[in-house]
């Protein structure tokens, strides 16, 4: 137990908790977007890769400087943009009548 946990034992430190807190109703707002709209489904397919871009090393002379991880392991809307994006998908397919797969790479 921490100093600060026995001096102020009613206190929780949890690491993201209050990320958590703040990024929770843009979370439920992203959940919550219906597509009615042929366009807007076009335009959120082509601005939300389909897949989560390779990590990078950052090479000078062969020597790595530093790495860059997948982007969805460090965008904590990752989960909620790849919803919004198969609904997208979805709609364009099943309600516009629409071929998706130049939408999936």
């Amino acid at each position: 137990m921490s100093a600060f946990n026995s001096i102020y034992p009613q206190t929780t430190l949890k690491s993201g908790s209050l990320m958590e807190s703040l990024l929770q109703p843009l979370r439920q707002q992203l959940d919550s977007i219906e597509i009615r709209d042929a366009e807007l489904a076009r335009a959120l397919c082509k601005l939300i890769p389909s897949q989560c871009p390779f990590a990078r090393d950052i090479q000078i002379l062969g020597r790595t400087l530093f790495r860059i991880p997948p982007l969805c392991k460090i965008n904590p809307l990752y989960e909620q943009l790849m919803g919004l994006r198969l609904r997208s998908l979805v709609y364009l397919a099943d309600v516009c009548g629409e071929d998706v797969t130049p939408y999936c790479y």
